[in-house]
């Protein structure tokens, strides 16, 4: 089975990183330290410190072991070269929420990226679905879990850089 592949921002690449980078590096050390510690207390089968510094340890060898995983087989985003014409992975919407009279602004991301909370939705999600392909003035219709929503493509445009 070949490994998927994982499309990400180049803000959020550089972002998965520089974490791995962390965990491989400082907060490895730090751990270390902690077990070392804690085996100058003396007796190991009763010693909480070194329990809590060993499951520390593990954990931050399955993110390792996970963030590298992602990072292995990755596809940038580049938005540098897309048009605004059309909704496309990586690109901004402001759409209007007929359901809920609201304006919202999504940016579509892959899976790995998505957030929905700070409006970076997925491109296999319903909506992200949904909107893909369509222009500004459109009136898409989405099929949630919530139920039906219809939502009125506004505007469409790069993200801005972050600073």
């Amino acid at each position: 089975m070949a490994d998927s592949i994982t499309r990400l921002t180049q803000e959020a690449y550089d972002e998965k990183k520089s974490k791995l980078e962390y965990l491989k590096t400082e907060k490895t050390v730090e751990i270390a330290h902690k077990l070392e510690e804690a085996r100058s207390h003396g007796d190991l089968s009763e010693n909480a410190e070194y329990d809590e510094a060993k499951r520390e340890q593990a954990e931050n060898a399955l993110l390792i072991e996970k963030l590298s995983k992602e990072l292995e087989n990755v596809e940038i985003i580049d938005v540098t070269g897309l048009k605004t014409n059309k909704v496309a992975l990586g690109l901004c919407i402001l759409v209007h929420d007929r359901k809920f009279r609201e304006d919202v602004e999504y940016q579509i991301v892959g899976t790995k990226e998505a957030n929905p909370m700070e409006g970076r939705i997925s491109d296999e999600s319903p909506v992200g679905q949904a909107l893909m392909g369509h222009k500004v003035g459109d009136v898409v219709e989405v099929v949630t879990p919530a139920g039906k929503s219809n939502f009125e493509i506004l505007k469409i445009s790069k993200p801005k850089k972050k600073k």
